[in-house]
């Protein structure tokens, strides 16, 4: 785990609003390929009106098109999703896609309303618990006060 002062890197999606009853989600998705020498591919997206599944699915169809472009996998990006998703599967240059996604709606007086979604890398120093076998992932909802300007 990390200590305290340590330093890493993060790919980080927010999103916040004022809005009264305003949908926001913030997503991080990654595509990891089969083969050793190939680096994976992270993506963010933030969004104003889609629901928490279907930002999560756009920010897993990036990363897996990006990795798909760059390892030569032929694909029809008109394709749905899933079918893609099935294919890159299938060609067995892409073992896993993933997302992590948090969505909310604004609060109904007007607070203002955050989420957060983060890919976080952990050193390869790090000690990991034996059930880890991605990189940490986490997101949170937060409501906040409104600010006063004067």
């Amino acid at each position: 785990m990390l200590q305290p002062g340590e330093i890493t890197f993060v790919v980080l999606a927010r999103n916040s609003t004022d809005e009264p009853h305003r949908l926001i989600a913030a997503s991080v998705g990654a595509a990891i390929p089969s083969e050793e020498g190939h680096y994976g591919y992270l993506s963010e997206h933030y969004s104003n009106g889609q629901t928490e599944e279907l930002a999560g699915d756009y920010t897993e169809d990036l990363a897996a098109t990006m990795l798909a472009t760059t390892m030569g996998v032929a694909f029809d990006p008109e394709t749905a999703w899933d079918e893609r998703k099935q294919l890159f599967q299938s060609s067995g240059l892409i073992i896993k896609t993933t997302s992590i996604t948090q969505s909310a709606t604004g609060d109904k007086t007007g607070l203002w309303t955050s989420v957060v979604a983060a890919a976080v890398f952990l050193p390869p120093t790090a000690t990991l618990p034996q059930s880890a076998t991605a990189p940490a992932q986490a997101s949170l909802v937060v409501q906040e006060s409104p600010q006063k300007t004067g």
